[in-house]
């Protein structure tokens, strides 16, 4: 039997033993060809059958068609879709607006300003970035708008995206991509790095509308260029063969489990059991979040009275096989990381170390 721990690490996260299983049979034979997937080309009919039916199982998990979306498996992190995005899209005398709601919408803004001009059309920064805000400000004649649907290290959450009208609307869903059940159709572009809920890290998932691509500027690097990647269906050069194997079996295990309605149901009761615990015993425990309408379901943050007292914690968790807990560096203080794969009986685990915690 293997040992495992309980996984809170906001990314490289958790992945389901079970694809764990399958992907490691995978490193030693794929489909029978007496090669590793790690060995086999990339032009090899075994992979692009793993590529399409990746797709595939993708856009019926978020009932998009095929005949409008594509789905490209692309490298560099969420993080260079800060730059692709107005890099395709944004013109030097042209607006794109930005919703802005903590670090990563912080840095798609840095890299947008580099191609045209970025407006915030709403922000929460006013206060330390606690809230999704309400208010918009939209810009007549946008060239897109941007939006960062969860944010891992502030622990807020959009549950409802604002009306945008005809302007295309580009989401990075990094952290809750595939967590819940969605209109996928609002969006134009939906990306997203694997390593939190769909797969290893070394992959990024950008799902995109194909009517887009005829508002692509011309001139591009080749590799940066949507249309190269949509042309040559992410095989222009060697892709992140692994990875992509990997989130193909979470996407099955996910259809397993019944879908993102199901999966949805469980990510609920998960976060519920720790909110509840966390409000319960607030003379201990402090949410950063309290605005119940803006609090994440993949990553909840909290306080304790002081450092010593966190850092404490945070060992004595570890002893318990708990592990990941730490808040992220720039903001300090703890985070439950809750992805798809991470179990219901972890967060119990973690619900009653917290209560013993709590009195002693």
């Amino acid at each position: 039997m293997v040992k495992r721990v309980y996984n809170f690490n906001p990314g490289p996260a958790v992945l389901p033993f079970s694809v764990l299983e399958e992907a490691s049979k995978g490193v030693l034979e794929f489909a029978n060809l007496g090669m590793s997937i790690l060995e086999i080309s990339h032009r090899a009919k075994e992979f692009e059958a793993v590529l399409n039916e990746t797709e595939k199982n993708l856009l019926d998990l978020m009932s998009l068609s095929s005949e409008e979306y594509k789905i490209l498996f692309l490298q560099g992190g969420a993080s260079l879709q800060f730059c692709m995005i107005p890099m395709n899209f944004l013109n030097k005398e042209d607006t794109a607006d930005y919703i802005h709601t903590g670090t990563w919408s912080k840095g798609a803004i840095k890299e947008a300003k580099l191609f045209g001009n970025v407006h915030i059309a709403a922000t929460s920064e006013d206060k330390k970035f606690n809230y999704i805000p309400g208010k918009f400000n939209w810009t007549s004649g946008a060239s897109y708008i941007h939006v960062t649907s969860n944010n891992t290290i502030e622990g807020t959450q959009f549950h409802e995206f604002p009306d945008t009208g005809n302007v295309p609307v580009m989401v990075d869903m990094s952290s809750d991509m595939l967590s819940r059940k969605l209109d996928f159709s609002k969006f134009d572009i939906i990306y997203a790095g694997a390593q939190k809920n769909l797969g290893p890290a070394g992959v990024t998932i950008v799902v995109l509308k194909k009517k887009l691509l005829e508002k692509c500027k011309e001139g591009l690097p080749t590799l940066l260029s949507y249309k190269t990647q949509y042309e040559k269906n992410s095989l222009y050069n060697t892709p992140p063969v692994f990875a992509i194997y990997v989130v193909g079996l979470v996407a099955k295990w996910i259809k397993a489990q019944g879908g993102l309605e199901e999966i949805e149901k469980v990510n609920v009761k998960k976060a519920k059991l720790l909110y509840d615990t966390i409000d319960e015993l607030r003379d201990v425990y402090h949410p950063v979040v309290t605005d119940l309408s803006s609090r994440s379901l993949m990553n909840i943050v909290f306080r304790m009275a002081s450092e010593e007292i966190e850092k404490e914690f945070i060992s004595k968790t570890k002893e318990c096989g708990l592990i990941g807990l730490k808040g992220h560096r720039s903001v300090g203080g703890l985070r439950a990381s809750l992805y798809n794969a991470f179990p219901l009986e972890g967060i119990e685990v973690l619900v009653d170390f917290m209560r013993k915690f709590a009195k002693s």
